[in-house]
């Protein structure tokens, strides 16, 4: 027959392995095992916000501490994302939300003035940094990009090469590699006689046209040469507005697919 004090001793010992099989580093895990499965196979879906923190406490009999843990695990691995003041809620796919921008994007007309328009904001920034930070190599390089083009203008080219590579000497001196690295990414595919005929179709004739462009260019290369940041993201600003301008003046009818350049 057990006496009192074995039976105390067997219930200590019962509850220190459950304590130990519930250490918080495992519950931590549990509770990001149950999400993340929620979230892959669909019961949570992306923009649903998750159960309060006190919901989770009392769904998986946890501390606050654990809870909040296991969030911040969630967050890492790029599930959930927390709107302080709001709460936490299942974000898209990683596959999803990698930024990509294909050549189908620009299959018309259109998709070329939505890049455009991104471009708009980021390289008008850019300028104004690179006449911040330009030194006497950056210059160098964009005035043989400038000859480039004007070269290439007389010569019955499309000038796309220069064109960009004028475009990559300004990322290149703002001294942050992400403008860099972006242009980079996105290669000639940026400049819309790639996609939209628009030298040819414009109305004031191919030559007048890139001798638009040039100019333009000269604008920002002499803005950047004098570290006049404000002139320069203008200046950057309405060279890319006016190709957006341009190129939808070049088209027909606003929705019309674009014709590709040869």
């Amino acid at each position: 027959m057990c006496s009192v004090k074995t039976l105390v001793e067997s219930d200590a010992e019962a509850v220190a392995i459950v304590t130990r099989a519930r250490r918080p580093r495992g519950l931590v895990q549990e509770i990001v095992d149950s999400l993340g499965a929620d979230i892959r196979e669909g019961r949570l879906v992306e923009g649903q916000k998750l159960p309060t923190e006190a919901e989770l406490m009392q769904r998986f009999d946890v501390s606050r501490t654990v809870v909040r843990e296991s969030i911040s695990r969630l967050q890492a691995s790029g599930l959930v994302e927390t709107r302080h003041g709001i709460g936490t809620f299942v974000m898209a796919p990683a596959e999803q939300r990698n930024f990509r921008i294909a050549p189908e994007d620009f299959a018309t007309a259109a998709d070329v003035v939505s890049l455009l328009e991104l471009r708009i904001s980021l390289e008008s920034e850019a300028a104004s940094l690179a006449a911040q930070r330009r030194d006497e190599t950056h210059l160098h390089n964009m005035g043989v990009a400038l000859a480039a083009f004007e070269a290439s203008i007389h010569a019955e080219s499309d000038a796309v090469p220069s064109d960009f590579q004028f475009h990559m000497e300004v990322a290149r001196a703002t001294g942050n590699r992400h403008f860099a690295d972006l242009m980079t990414y996105l290669g000639t595919m940026i400049i819309p006689r790639t996609r939209i005929n628009t030298a040819s179709s414009a109305p004031e004739g191919r030559l007048a046209y890139l001798l638009r462009v040039h100019h333009e260019h000269e604008n920002i290369f002499n803005a950047i040469r004098r570290q006049d940041g404000e002139a320069a993201r203008a200046a950057m600003r309405t060279h890319l507005s006016n190709s957006r301008e341009r190129l939808r003046r070049s088209q027909p009818e606003p929705s019309a697919p674009g014709t590709p350049a040869d």
